[in-house]
């Protein structure tokens, strides 16, 4: 980029560049009209200045159809970031990127998740999951999991039996799932009750905690198909057989069990979701699009209204995602990958994305082979609620791809995308073996519901050796009373010392005064000797340093609690939280 001319789109003289990404945007007349592209620019250009970030999101659209996206920092002369430091957003500090980081010697390093000692924790069992024998499945096909504080249980809204039913199951511990006897459809655990010729495709369920209105308190999107006359309930059907109609429609509900009468929405393929989007505090539904170039790829459509803003038109939709040059092929199938789906939810101090990359082999190699679709999870992270970065291409959570595991393809992550029970985020995904007792083997059959792990704020850490390393942050604009990291020291050392705003030690808080950390704890209130109270620096510019050495430090934060709460989102909720904010 020109930087002069970026320097007079935003005004400003003296900027640096943080970092750059690349963002794949289709042509537009494969996506909208041009009246909506021109709309499109303007809303990025009326939100380009994040004043509560010191962020400058700055697009520059291209008619080749790629966005270059930066994020520009804004300096001072000295070059040691604004005058009066960064506002940082609520929650913890991640080191996804550099968006805190001034400068440092430790080496990032991203994790993957684990898959849990007990997976699968949902398998298909009863009669509605077995699917006739066809294709069994007992998994969220996006779906939904998310705790429920007001009852005290993690609560999973899964895909029983495939194109068949919405069932629900709850857990105490999020491991082990009792399917309840409800009331909708007697002797069986489904929400919506069987519709004559219809069947269901992707799924999605949002418990809104902070819903006004307490009828809306669970929220959910069906992508359906309504059958011909013809129909049978109990013979199998593959989603391209003939239909009367498709599309999406929209329930709300008091209890997450009894749902309203649907409401049609606007125009969206299948596995179209939603989500809350806590960047931009508005509902934002992702729109399932597909276009030669790309193949799957993702439109968003925005509103304050999750009911009201359901009834959109095509030209209101805005291209938010899609697989680029920096996703490779698998090579063991050697199709172009696409963006097969696209979850989010608010973690910390960002919204984190869950990206389902697909690798192949398209639907009627699949069908002819009898093998489930691969797709992976892949993590993404945006501060605006519209561009995303992701600086990691491998997989989160792998398909196994090998034949007669459960999960050998096909994994969708469940809406909510994940919680917090402890030290650990849990991720709850469908994944699909292909087996089916019918057909010996058809590419969606077997779908369980697995359970993937990560330490909590684990997507990144900043890891020094033996020799040590340190790690400065950007002139920061100090709030909260307690500092607070997550750091795995246990076999090293942490010191922390503040900086002014002229970059010199404050005395009081300087690194030999620092009690030193040498545990593992993904909470721990830094202290020094004479005390660990910092409300004298309320309102200051300063940076902090961090001295490490042989351990991995994951994230930091202030709080006006010594019992650490962020003020940061919690994504799908956990055990001793009442809402979507740590501490709320």
């Amino acid at each position: 980029m020109d930087r002069s001319a970026g320097s007079r789109l935003i005004g400003i003289a003296n900027i640096d560049i943080n970092f750059i990404r690349y963002t794949v945007c289709p042509p537009q007349r494969k996506v909208r009209n041009q009246q909506n592209m021109n709309q499109n620019r303007r809303h990025f250009l009326n939100s380009a200045v994040l004043a509560t970030t010191g962020i400058v999101m700055m697009p520059l659209w291209e008619e080749g159809g790629v966005s270059h996206v930066e994020a520009i920092r804004i300096r001072d002369d000295s070059g040691r970031g604004t005058t009066h430091g960064l506002a940082l957003p609520p929650g913890r500090q991640l080191f996804v990127d550099d968006f805190v980081v001034e400068s440092a010697t430790l080496r990032r390093k991203f994790h993957k998740a684990v898959l849990h000692e007990n997976n699968p924790v949902l398998k298909p069992e009863t009669p509605l999951e077995m699917n006739f024998g066809y294709c069994p499945a007992a998994c969220p096909f996006d779906d939904g999991v998310f705790y429920d504080s007001k009852d005290g249980l993690f609560k999973m809204w899964y895909l029983a039996g495939w194109l068949d039913g919405i069932a629900y199951a709850t857990s105490e511990d999020g491991v082990h799932w009792n399917r309840p006897s409800l009331d909708v459809e007697v002797g069986t655990n489904r929400v919506l009750p069987r519709r004559d010729r219809f069947q269901r495709d992707g799924s999605s369920v949002w418990l809104d905690s902070n819903a006004s209105d307490p009828s809306e308190r669970f929220k959910m999107f069906v992508f359906s198909r309504e059958r011909t006359n013809d129909f049978v309930y109990g013979k199998f059907y593959n989603p391209d057989d003939p239909t009367i109609w498709r599309g999406g429609e929209i329930r709300i509900s008091p209890d997450g069990i009894h749902w309203s009468e649907p409401r049609l929405t606007g125009p969206c393929g299948d596995n179209t979701t939603f989500l809350y989007n806590s960047m931009r505090k508005d509902w934002f539904y992702s729109i399932r699009s597909e276009n030669e170039q790309f193949g799957r790829y993702r439109t968003f459509r925005e509103c304050r209204d999750f009911v009201k803003g359901s009834a959109w038109s095509q030209q209101d939709l805005a291209f938010w995602a899609a697989a680029d040059d920096l996703d490779r092929p698998d090579p063991s199938l050697g199709y172009k990958p696409q963006l097969y789906k696209l979850n989010g939810v608010g973690y910390e101090s960002l919204l984190l994305g869950m990206f389902g990359i697909f690798y192949g082999p398209p639907n009627p190699i699949a069908e002819k082979l009898r093998v489930p679709k691969t797709l992976d999870l892949q993590v993404g992270f945006s501060r605006d609620g519209i561009n995303w970065h992701r600086p990691y291409r491998e997989a989160f959570i792998a398909s196994s791809r090998v034949k007669g595991t459960w999960n050998r393809g096909y994994l969708h992550v469940a809406n909510g995308t994940c919680l917090i029970v402890k030290d650990k985020l849990h991720f709850y995904f469908g994944a699909f073996s292909g087996l089916s007792p019918k057909f010996g083997e058809h590419m969606y059959a077997g779908g369980s519901t697995g359970l993937a792990t990560l330490r909590r704020d684990g997507f990144a850490s900043m890891d020094a050796g033996d020799s040590g390393g340190e790690l400065i942050t950007r002139l920061l604009q100090f709030v909260g009373k307690y500092l607070f990291v997550n750091v795995d020291a246990a076999i090293g050392e942490l010191r922390i010392e503040i900086l002014d705003e002229a970059g010199a030690v404050i005395p009081s808080y300087s690194c030999e005064r620092c009690v030193p950390i040498n545990s593992d704890s993904t909470s721990r209130l830094v202290r020094w000797k004479g005390g660990f109270d910092l409300s004298s620096l309320f309102g200051k510019s300063v940076s902090v340093r961090f001295h490490l050495t042989r351990g991995s430090l994951y994230s930091f934060w202030t709080s006006d609690d010594l019992a650490g709460a962020s003020g940061g989102y919690v994504g799908a909720g956990g055990p001793g939280f009442t809402g979507p904010i740590d501490g709320a």
